[in-house]
Order: structure tokens, then C-alpha cells, then sequence
């Protein structure tokens, strides 16, 4: 047996350069480690029983390999693939880094995700969530897969991922069931705001698990639902006319913006203002809450932003093979992008939330008075 061994020559990763790389570059820089542990591990179990003249193994671990950054998966490079990549990055001394790495970590992260979904909630009180169902296709299994998204923040600001499941479309029952399951393990305190889309899937499921919280719509999904109902030569005056509303420095004045949308498009095109109208009170529920929190407060951009870096992956690679792959797959990248969550506007306002003060057009309401 040949029992040789030789220096391996680590050589730093280039900056990425798109959103994505950028995203994982702070965050993961331990999975790709994982996956050369495995390597070494590996490697260290096969020549086990290689010793020297005095018995003494020849291959011994001594010390461990720098961590790098595990971009390759989730950029879209594929498990065939990943042995050449490497030593196209690293050079040829990473030729040893066998196409079933990508496989073993995945593995790590499946086991990863099994065990951040089933901890404690206990303590946890989140004044404001963002709730979102994003498809993606499934390549293996066929279909398309729906991944249901929970976000909150907490009193001092910060933004944490609270759950990620898959569902059956974005239903009732799927809902019910992810809510349940973070009130069973702990998460007893209602959050004061929801925001998401119309799905009304997710809106039945709160008023019968957190009846207690408000309502707000989501106005990207929103806008871009009005404006599907309208020629595309309309859209981009109508378009200005909804930016018109939600971007009003007060209630009365997004009314009057409203009822103007409405007076102009009612008569030809009543799809589009019926699809408007119908969600008007929690299209401005905002309003009362602080205006600091407002930009954070009028759309689910915040789950929105991370996901189009999903789908950037998922282009590239037609798909994910599995549903579990999936699910493994977004739940890694939302926890790298997690790390640079920045802390919501105005946060010192959220003590005064939770206790229940009122706010007319973001100002508290003795103040306004």
C-alpha cells in the first residue's frame, strides 16, 4: 500500500461577485470545513493499518485544514461537477476531494435543519412577522413544492427566521400546522402585526391561532395583483397611483389617493380596483404603527430579498432534484443571509408597542394630539 503523503496548498477563494456569493460569503465558511473533515476522515480510515517499522501508524491527523467557503452547492454547481471546480479553485492538490462530498454535507445540513426545527420557542416574543409561500420545482419527484416562510422581530429589533416547512400549497391546514407547531414548542406570546400576502390560507390560520393580531397586507404583492387586472399600457400610470397611496405621509391623505385609484379604474377595469378595494383596511393598517417601522411594516421584502437568491440557484440548476433537497437547501440559505440581517429603524419604538400605545399617522397619539 502506498502510504506516501504530501503538503496540501491552501489558496483563498476569489471575492465573489454576484448577490449570492456575497450573501453565503460571511455565513458558511464551516460547511465547506465539514465537507473536508469528511475528506480527511475518510481518507485517514482507509490507510488505518499503514505503520511504519516500529508499528506506528504513518497517517496520523495533525491539526486541521483552514475553513472555507462552500459557494460551489449553492451557486448551482452540481455534485458531478464539484471535484473539478475545487481544483480549479484550489488547484490541483484538491483533486482528492471526492464528487460525494456535496452529498455527506448535505446529509450534515439535513440533519442541520431537522434539529433547528425542532428547538425550543420557549421565551420567544416577536412584535411583528412576515409570512410568505415561495414555489420552487421539483426535478426528482415532479411538481412544484411550496415553502412556507415565518419571520419576526423580536422587542429589541433584531429579525430571526422562525420556521421554514413545506406545505400543501399555501393552505389553511399548513399554516394551521406551522403555527401550532411553534406555539407546541414554546412561542405563546402573539405577535402585535402580521404581514403578508392575500393568501387566504395564512389569514384563516392566524385568526384562529393568534386572533389578537393585526393585520397588514403585503403591497408588492398587492401591486402586482391589481396590476395583472390592467392592460399593460395602463400599468405604468396606475402603477405611480399605488406608490401614490402607500408612500402618503398620512392615513387621510393615502384615503384620498385611494378613492382615486378607485374613481379612475372602477368603470373600465373593475377587476383590478375590486382586487384593490377588498383589502383596503389592512392595505393601511401600517398607519398605526410607528413610522420608523413603516418601510419594514408595508411589504414582506425582507423574506422577498433572500428568496431571490434561491431562485437564482434554482434557475441554474433547473430545479432541486428532491423535496427534502429543497427544504435543505433554503433553510441553509436563509441562515447564512440571517447574519447580516440589519436591526429594524426606530427600534426603541417596539417597547412602546408591546405595551399597547396608540400611533396616528406613526406619531403616538398624545404627541399627534
Amino acid at each position: 500500500m502506498d502510504c506516501s503523503t504530501s503538503d496540501v496548498r491552501i489558496v483563498p477563494l476569489p471575492q465573489a461577485q454576484d448577490v449570492l456569493s456575497d450573501i453565503l460569503r460571511q455565513g458558511a465558511q464551516q460547511l465547506l470545513a465539514r465537507s473536508i473533515e469528511a475528506e480527511v476522515a475518510d481518507w485517514i480510515d482507509r490507510y488505518q493499518d499503514c505503520r511504519d517499522a516500529a508499528g506506528k501508524r504513518q497517517v496520523v491527523r495533525n491539526g486541521h485544514l483552514p475553513e472555507l467557503i462552500p459557494w460551489l452547492y449553492l451557486k448551482g454547481v452540481s455534485t458531478g461537477d464539484f471535484s473539478e471546480a475545487l481544483a480549479a479553485l484550489l488547484g490541483p492538490d484538491a483533486k482528492g476531494l471526492s464528487a460525494t462530498t456535496i452529498t455527506r454535507l448535505k446529509a450534515v445540513w439535513e440533519q442541520e435543519y431537522q434539529e433547528w426545527n425542532q428547538r425550543s420557542l420557549a421565551g420567544k416574543e416577536y412584535v411583528y412577522v412576515w409570512a410568505d409561500g415561495v414555489y420552487f420545482n421539483i426535478r426528482l419527484e415532479g411538481g412544484r413544492q411550496c415553502m412556507l416562510v415565518l419571520m419576526g422581530a423580536t422587542a429589541d429589533g433584531k429579525k430571526e427566521l422562525i420556521a421554514i416547512q413545506d406545505g400543501q400549497r399555501e393552505s389553511e391546514q399548513s399554516w394551521k400546522e406551522l403555527l401550532l407547531d411553534a406555539r407546541t414548542r414554546g412561542l405563546t406570546t402573539e405577535p402585535k402585526l402580521a404581514i403578508g400576502d392575500g393568501a387566504l390560507g395564512f389569514w384563516k390560520a392566524v385568526r384562529q391561532i393568534w386572533p389578537q393580531t393585526q393585520e397588514q397586507r403585503c403591497w408588492v404583492h398587492k401591486t402586482a395583483n391589481v396590476l395583472d387586472k390592467l392592460p399593460k399600457g395602463v400599468q405604468p400610470k396606475a402603477k405611480d397611483l399605488l406608490h401614490e397611496i402607500y408612500l402618503a405621509p398620512s392615513r387621510a391623505e393615502a384615503d384620498k389617493a385611494f378613492d382615486l385609484f378607485l374613481g379612475t379604474y372602477q368603470a373600465k377595469y373593475p377587476k383590478a380596483t375590486d382586487c384593490l378595494a377588498k383589502d383596503r383596511t389592512e392595505l393601511l393598517r401600517f398607519y398605526e404603527f410607528p413610522a420608523e417601522h413603516w418601510m419594514h411594516l408595508r411589504t414582506t421584502n425582507v423574506i422577498e430579498s433572500v428568496f431571490a437568491t434561491v431562485r437564482l440557484r434554482t434557475e441554474k440548476t433547473k430545479g432541486t432534484g428532491t423535496r427534502v433537497a429543497c427544504l435543505t437547501m433554503v433553510f441553509k440559505l436563509m441562515q447564512s443571509a440571517s447574519r447580516r440581517w440589519r436591526a429594524l429603524n426606530g427600534s426603541a419604538l417596539l417597547a412602546e408597542v408591546i405595551k399597547g400605545v396608540l400611533f396616528v399617522d406613526g406619531i403616538r397619539k398624545e404627541d399627534a394630539a
